[in-house]
């Protein structure tokens, strides 16, 4: 077992509890560890396990990072695994200077200036919990995720478990995961997912063209806008996702707004239309301020 260090610079104003928040949604820790000042999430790295870990706590200005992995030499996708768990991917300071004299928005970054956009360590880490999470509560969300996890993963040596890769979740039955509360449909969507990734049928480098990736996406049976979207946000950290098929979002722009009903799907779109090209921040405040 081979232990790789590095350290990742943090902007001035990071904000620490919404890294610790973001990865600590399971209380069973089976994939992510976390206490006071550190993180430590199990990844499937080049179809190794690894584990990352992640040092908040003793500098200010950076991140110190290790990856425990049975290999000589560090895999060229972890750093990259690394800005999305920590969520500088996207630069909130473009979206609070166009709000800055938004009636709506202003306020909203005001109590959350900062705010960044978290994501899954991986593209098909973000598209395979996006797929769990369609038209479930988040609790339900995460107790079939822990399942996922503990049927297509495996244990790394110091205890975590690695979230699956596209190849790991392939190889599941549709019985593995109907038998343990997945609905037919989400479980068949999972798995025609994983397995159209697995055999190169569904290329989604992380330098392509996000709208290509989109239109891929759209094309697979039972994934649908939101789900695109969300995976997009989750998985590459795309700045102007256009969240408006979600109900959280629906109801924050309803409050934003004073408005007795949520707004439809169109009307919601239309609203988030005028914070392009930074919608993606826009859904984040949203988010926020329902909490």
């Amino acid at each position: 077992m081979s232990r790789f260090e590095l350290a990742i610079a943090l902007p001035p104003d990071y904000r620490r509890q919404d890294v610790f928040t973001f990865h600590g949604r399971d209380a069973e820790g089976l994939a992510e560890r976390i206490d006071a000042r550190t993180i430590r999430k199990g990844v499937m790295a080049d179809g190794v396990p690894a584990v990352l870990g992640i040092d908040l706590g003793t500098h200010p200005d950076r991140a110190l990072c290790t990856v425990d992995i049975d290999a000589a030499r560090l895999p060229a996708q972890v750093e990259g695994m690394l800005l999305n768990v920590l969520g500088l991917r996207i630069d909130p300071a473009p979206f609070e200077a166009q709000v800055a004299d938004d009636p709506l928005f202003a306020p909203l970054v005001a109590r959350e200036h900062g705010l960044r956009v978290i994501q899954s360590a991986s593209v098909f880490e973000a598209l395979s919990w996006a797929v769990i999470g369609q038209q479930i509560n988040l609790a339900f969300a995460i107790s079939l995720r822990r399942t996922f996890i503990s049927l297509a993963g495996c244990a790394h040596p110091d205890g975590l478990w690695c979230y699956p890769d596209a190849e790991d979740a392939a190889r599941l039955d549709l019985d593995q995961l109907t038998s343990r509360k997945f609905s037919r449909a989400k479980a068949e969507t999972l798995l025609r997912l994983a397995r159209l990734l697995a055999d190169g049928l569904l290329p989604l480098d992380r330098d392509a063209d996000l709208h290509e990736v989109g239109e891929r996406l759209l094309a697979v049976k039972g994934i649908g806008p939101w789900t695109v979207n969300y995976g997009l946000l989750r998985g590459y950290g795309f700045a102007d996702c256009s969240l408006e098929g979600d109900v959280a979002v629906r109801t924050a722009i309803a409050r934003l707004l004073g408005t007795a009903e949520r707004p439809n799907l169109a009307e919601a779109a239309a609203f988030l239309a005028n914070y392009r090209p930074h919608r993606t921040m826009a859904a984040a405040h949203l988010w926020a301020s329902l909490s």
